[in-house]
């Protein structure tokens, strides 16, 4: 199925990509003396305002206050240290001396503020995670009042969208003046975007002179780049690809466990999907390992529950029994009943649009073998795919399900994926789920420093979410990448966060 559908435009996207990236070789910028990278993601790119998008991060312009590193841990990066005196709602950060932005202006404490005062005005979801009722500067000290004890701050304050960035410059969506290594040279909206080196950069000079940043959700495109040496490092190539590259002795192919979760989130606001035994017949309609071994060719593991087994917060998931002989008895509980081939309640057939988007290509997958499976149990899915997945699910309520593919703990803790999917403002809460229980315990973790304590709220509240179903988590696919074997120093980084970095560097 993969095959039939990912041939569908490769060709000719093929040709249009390595058309684009014929005039930027890393071969053409050595002859000339320069250190040059050529990369291809599937990450699409319409703006770089980092308040609504991670490519001004991912790219090694801007940087944030914390990071979080390979061990899930987070650590100093503009903030040289932090401390709260008072439980988590007044919090105090030093920001390092010697940082300047890519215009020269120095970074200090004020400049820090007004970047963190247009993040909370430009995107509700940070505001609504970040909590801030106040901040003072003075120097290099930077005080946070919240509005409540939030004890996860710092950690909120990894995520790319809090990306420092001189608020004084124009033309933010296309050419951001920010703290990282390269600054941009050029941007092609969802195109393509050039970077070079900021020599003054604070932790050392990059050791590339540029990247250029090539955008395609074909993935055929972008195996055809690096095989033709057009492109140096290829972000999720074909999955069909990864046996053919691994045996070409000048790619390097480097697959991960990822923390992310292709999931299906539900729509409250469809009267259908309010049953939560409706949502249970979906949640158990697709067998996972199936969705691993079909839509993933077997890139991936099974998911049985939001968070990998391995992470210390993930609750334990009871073993479910899969396949529409088991669904149609949760829609039976829901007052459907199958007549002439369709579910029937109330005198009408159960049926809805389902939403999913072609850049991560399992998810169509999936989508088609849900909606070949609901068929069996008489239920009509109509399947719609947007380019815009984030802005189409949160700003339209005429869809009952929707494929997603979530990180779903960049930063090592359960708070962002419950707080993004259960809280009021949050970022993925597109199904306008209220659980007064999942509420009051998410709430409780907020306040919580100890992360024992942190875990075991996070799995009570991961065992309220799976008995209400508000939501169900498929398969935890693999990250892959692939590069040649002239580049130095790429990492496959767990959280996504960072791509083009100051160490990567080509022979």
């Amino acid at each position: 199925m993969r095959k039939k559908i990912s041939l569908l435009c490769s060709m000719l996207v093929t040709i249009g990509l390595l058309a684009a990236c014929s005039d930027n070789s890393a071969s053409t910028e050595q002859k000339s003396g320069k250190k040059s990278l050529t990369f291809v993601s599937n990450f699409p790119s319409d703006t770089l305002d980092p308040q609504l998008n991670y490519t001004t991060v991912r790219a090694g312009i801007a940087e944030t206050l914390v990071k979080v590193n390979e061990q899930l841990q987070i650590e100093p990066w503009l903030a040289k240290k932090w401390k709260t005196e008072d439980n988590g709602t007044t919090w105090i950060f030093e920001i390092r001396d010697g940082i300047t932005f890519q215009n020269g202006k120095d970074l200090n404490a004020e400049a820090v503020k007004h970047s963190l005062e247009r993040t909370i005005k430009e995107s509700e979801a940070m505001k609504s995670a970040l909590k801030i009722k106040e901040m003072k500067a003075s120097g290099q000290i930077l005080t946070i009042t919240t509005t409540e004890p939030l004890a996860t701050l710092p950690s909120e304050l990894v995520h790319p969208n809090t990306a420092i960035i001189d608020v004084d410059t124009s033309d933010i969506k296309s050419k951001p003046v920010g703290t990282g290594p390269f600054k941009v040279a050029s941007f092609k909206p969802d195109s393509e975007m050039k970077v070079k080196k900021y020599k003054e950069y604070w932790d050392g000079e990059p050791k590339l002179d540029e990247v250029v940043l090539t955008f395609n959700d074909d993935e055929n495109a972008r195996t055809s780049a690096l095989q033709s040496g057009e492109a140096d490092i290829v972000y999720r190539p074909a999955i069909e690809s990864l046996n053919t590259l691994k045996q070409d002795s000048s790619i390097v192919v480097d697959i991960q466990p990822s923390l992310r979760n292709q999931m299906l989130f539900y729509n409250s606001r469809q009267e259908a999907f309010k049953d939560k035994n409706v949502r249970k017949a979906f949640d158990v309609l697709l067998n996972p390992t199936d969705v691993v071994n079909t839509a993933l060719a077997g890139q991936g593991s099974p998911a049985a529950g939001p968070f990998l087994d391995s992470l210390d917060f993930s609750n334990d998931q009871k073993t479910k029994t899969y396949g529409p002989s088991e669904a149609q008895k949760h829609l039976e509980k829901a007052g459907y009943i199958l007549k002439d081939g369709k579910a029937i309640k109330n005198g009408k057939q159960l049926s809805f649009k389902l939403v999913t988007y072609p850049y991560r290509p399992e998810l169509p997958l999936m989508s088609q073998m849900l909606q070949s499976e609901a068929k069996k149990i008489g239920v009509k899915i109509d399947i719609q795919q947007v380019e815009n997945m984030d802005e189409y699910m949160t700003t339209k309520d005429d869809w009952g399900i929707v494929t997603y593919s979530l990180v779903t703990a960049p930063r090592g803790d359960a708070g962002y994926f419950f707080n993004a999917l259960y809280t009021e403002g949050g970022a993925f809460n597109v199904g306008h789920f209220h659980e007064p229980a999942l509420a009051s315990i998410i709430d409780e973790l907020n306040k919580t420093v100890d992360q024992k304590q942190r875990n075991k709220l996070a799995r009570q509240a991961g065992e309220i979410a799976e008995k209400e179903t508000l939501h169900s988590s498929i398969v935890h696919p693999n990250n892959f990448v692939a590069y040649r074997d002239n580049v130095k120093n790429w990492v496959t980084a767990k959280s996504e966060y960072y791509v083009i970095t100051k160490d990567l560097d080509v022979k």
